[in-house]
């Protein structure tokens, strides 16, 4: 009876000891085939806007975002009534991910009848907890055309061909998050018009944009903005960029409550055309109202 108990324990230790050591051999080869994936950073930027101008975000592959981009302003000395404001200018715009780092987006602006455009490619991305991949690379290519003619806040050729009414800005959008608060944004960009009534004034113009956001809640975020033009335009006074606001997410819809000087939303323009300083005076104040609804066109794999 004893050498049958001990029989029995040799065979239970046997066994196990087997499938320890079979088992240690399996998860050997699953490391080796399966190493350590690299973790990146992830809404470094809860939108693909800051608020002015793009963020390095791009949108995951099939998906469609709805924005509407509202700017309201008032006139000095106007004699009219007007509710709130008395100009409001609104843009719509349609945004698609064809992958996860490349999107295409148009839009229309009403106010001053601009159509403008981009393509946004995702280069890199950050890396959480390493050396390397420290910040995150997007590639933005703009595009915008006005068919409005003879207003004064145009600075291009009152009558000319359809080509000559076009602007392009080329961006390099550099971002990092610091931590779960807190991003940064570097963003050069070249605009290059195809022509200006303004003969003086340089076509191209080169500027460097400021970006920040700091996460105040759980759904709430502080975000400011502010582009600085290395060569404005000569013939008439304009001022660099500046916008301050609150950022507050409701599931699949984004809402953006800005203070600005820029009343434009095409990025030639707004970077290079702002003709109103930073302050309450003389309608130079402006208020921004954006809506943003995130689509998914795609299901999702099990």
């Amino acid at each position: 009876m004893k050498n049958k108990i001990i029989f029995q324990f040799l065979t239970i230790v046997f066994v196990f000891l087997n499938s320890s050591l079979n088992g240690q051999g399996l998860l050997d080869k699953l490391y080796k085939e399966f190493p350590d994936k690299l973790i990146y950073e992830i809404a470094t930027f809860k939108t693909t806007r800051i608020g002015l101008g793009h963020s390095i975000e791009t949108r995951k592959k099939g998906t469609l975002e709805i924005s509407i981009f509202n700017r309201y302003w008032n006139i000095p000395n106007f004699e009219g009534q007007r509710f709130l404001a008395d100009v409001v200018s609104t843009r719509y715009g349609l945004d698609y991910a064809f992958s996860d780092s490349f999107t295409f987006g148009l839009g229309y602006t009403n106010h001053d009848e601009v159509l403008d455009g981009f393509l946004k490619y995702k280069l890199l991305r950050q890396i959480k907890n390493s050396n390397k991949g420290l910040i995150s690379i997007t590639l933005l290519q703009g595009f915008s055309h006005r068919s409005i003619k003879n207003i004064v806040d145009n600075l291009y050729q009152p009558i000319t061909n359809s080509s000559d009414k076009y602007a392009f800005t080329s961006q390099l959008l550099m971002a990092r998050k610091f931590n779960s608060k807190f991003s940064l944004q570097i963003t050069p960009t070249f605009i290059h018009k195809q022509t200006s009534s303004l003969t003086e004034s340089p076509n191209n113009q080169f500027a460097v944009g400021f970006g920040g956001r700091h996460k105040i809640g759980s759904h709430a975020s502080i975000v400011s903005e502010y582009f600085y033009v290395v060569n404005p335009l000569k013939t008439i006074d304009t001022y660099n960029a500046f916008m301050v606001g609150v950022n507050w997410e409701l599931s699949h819809l984004l809402l953006q409550f800005q203070i600005t000087n820029a009343r434009n939303f095409a990025e030639d323009a707004f970077i290079g055309q702002t003709k109103n300083n930073f302050n309450a005076k003389d309608g130079n104040f402006h208020f921004g109202f954006n809506a943003t609804f995130v689509l998914q066109t795609r299901k999702k794999k099990i």
